[in-house]
């Protein structure tokens, strides 16, 4: 009899498990709380409790090459980054095509997820669900929960002195849908993430005065990089992270910190990172410093006090009227369906053994998917999690003993510099492809390079130093898709169609101009000498 497996959350991550789940045999049930999947791509007018919320303009930070699932690419006529109502539509497309929508239960909450009484011999879960007022429960042999980490918002209104005391608006990101609020509005904006960048820039249309507070700065980068190229197909290749994370840390940063100046100076427009040693996440936003440079958006310290009608910042003594506040501080995540003996969060983070399985646990049967935060995108990571988890539900994989995976885990979470390569500030960020290839490795999925080399080595060549795109991920082992190899070696052109819209006459460039003359001048030569 196939495995029953509990699905929480069909984002994503959760129709991911669901697909690996059909994909190797086992049954999977699906609990989604809202009446649709998508998860976070799903934009709705109000914001849902329990289900992460975005506002109407986001657009993917990850081009369409590396952000889809490893063996479905998106529509070729798609835009580079995808606007979210493309991202939601191509979801559907990916749940109608491998019949997923009938694993899913929808408008289902799960209250509790609790261990069975022979849970030591059996490793089984029971279910309680809430559906139309009923509540219902069941047994489980395994449980994957996909439920993120955007839905808590972190509000720490302690952290700012007098707001209480404001008289004009103020709200949590989260709440944030357009931008007609910020009419003739003086705004200031808290936090210096994608979200809180993103509403600055939006409300400097439209707002009287756009402040944007931030503590730390960050570094900002544009979605396109060189030669017009998405930045993460030209970042994230095989070649270029070996060769950084060969390097020590600081020549590492000081790289990283001149590719970013490239573009402009961070110093000069107030956005520098304090700590330029570990790595905290880039800022992806096209618009940011043509705001700033413009004088519509003013970058700001830290908050020192919140007043009836203003706000004075640190270290200036002038105090700026302000109309509305937003609050983009970030999320916390928990799991109020687990009780904490089975997952338990602390300091922004769970003991989780490679970010997936709690490492206590004597049967691994209950794994989290997606809570990880790599240089990368969220959906081949989240789907490679999900495909190891299946071999280990299926025993084909066996994981090591829990003191093992207990003290891998405190390891992590002193995040100690190993001296070479990015150092990341935080336990949840990683090392992109080094994290994969990891988890293929355990699934016999890691496409062997030297033997590539041997028998296809166009192919091998376009792996290590062409963009380190999902189709990698199918070229072998469970799950091995016929489609990957050439799909691997048409992304580029997937990549232009969506951008060479307009037939242009290509003219040679000047080098070969300047070449062309010059082999011209020495032929001339040559003929002089010859008959002098």
């Amino acid at each position: 009899m196939a495995k029953r497996v509990a699905v929480v959350g069909a984002g994503v991550s959760g129709l991911a498990s669901v697909k690996c789940c059909l994909e190797e045999g086992l049954q999977p049930t699906c609990f989604e709380r809202s009446e649709d999947i998508g998860g976070l791509w799903r934009f709705t007018e109000h914001v849902e409790e329990g289900r992460a919320s975005l506002y109407k303009s986001v657009v993917s930070n990850s081009s369409k090459e590396m952000s889809c699932y490893s063996d479905f690419p998106f529509p070729e006529d798609y835009p580079n980054y995808v606007p979210n109502s493309h991202f939601l539509q191509y979801l559907k497309m990916y749940a109608n095509q491998f019949n997923l929508l009938e694993c899913i239960q929808f408008k289902t909450t799960v209250c509790s997820v609790t261990k069975r009484p022979d849970f030591a011999v059996s490793g089984q879960w029971e279910v309680v669900t809430l559906h139309e007022g009923k509540q219902s429960s069941a047994t489980f042999d395994a449980v994957m929960v996909c439920t993120g980490y955007l839905t808590t918002p972190y509000l720490p209104l302690d952290s700012f002195p007098g707001i209480h005391t404001f008289k004009g608006q103020y709200f949590h990101s989260r709440q944030y849908k357009y931008p007609d609020m910020f009419k003739d509005k003086r705004v200031l904006v808290v936090g210096m993430g994608n979200s809180g960048t993103d509403i600055a820039v939006e409300a400097s249309h439209l707002a009287k005065k756009v402040f944007l507070s931030t503590t730390g700065g960050a570094w900002v980068m544009s979605r396109v990089s060189d030669s017009g190229n998405p930045w993460d197909m030209v970042f994230t290749t095989r070649f270029q992270n070996m060769f950084r994370n060969a390097l020590p840390t600081p020549i590492v940063s000081w790289l990283l910190a001149r590719k970013m100046n490239s573009w402009f100076d961070h110093v000069n427009y107030g956005l520098a990172p304090d700590d330029r040693v570990q790595l905290k996440e880039p800022v992806i936003n096209d618009d940011l410093p043509g705001c700033i440079i413009t004088g519509k958006v003013q970058i700001k310290p830290s908050i020192k006090e919140v007043k009836e009608n203003s706000v004075l910042f640190s270290n200036t003594p002038k105090e700026e009227p302000v109309d509305i506040i937003v609050f983009a501080t970030g999320y916390t995540f928990a799991f109020p369906f687990l009780d904490e003996s089975v997952v338990k969060v602390e300091g922004g983070q769970a003991s989780l053994y490679k970010y997936v399985f709690p490492a206590h646990l004597q049967k691994p049967t209950l794994a989290v998917i997606g809570l990880i935060k790599p240089f990368g995108s969220m959906i081949p990571t989240g789907e490679v999690q999900a495909r190891w988890v299946v071999q280990v539900l299926k025993g084909l994989h066996t994981l090591p003993p829990p003191s093992f995976r207990i003290e891998e885990v405190e390891e992590r979470k002193q995040n100690k510099p190993s001296g070479f390569g990015l150092h990341y500030c935080k336990a949840l960020q990683s090392d992109y492809i080094e994290y994969i290839d990891e988890l293929l490795t355990y699934i016999n999925a890691k496409p062997n390079l030297f033997s590539l080399l041997l028998t296809d080595p166009r192919l091998a060549l376009a792996i290590f130093f062409g963009p380190c795109s999902p189709y990698q991920f199918r070229l072998t082992g469970p799950g091995k898709w016929q489609g990957a190899r050439n799909t691997i070696l048409t992304q580029w052109d997937r990549t232009l169609k969506a951008t060479k819209t307009r037939t242009v006459r290509e003219s040679p460039s000047s080098f070969e101009s300047l070449f062309k003359l010059i082999s011209f001048l020495a032929f001339l030569v040559a003929i002089f000498l010859i008959f002098l």
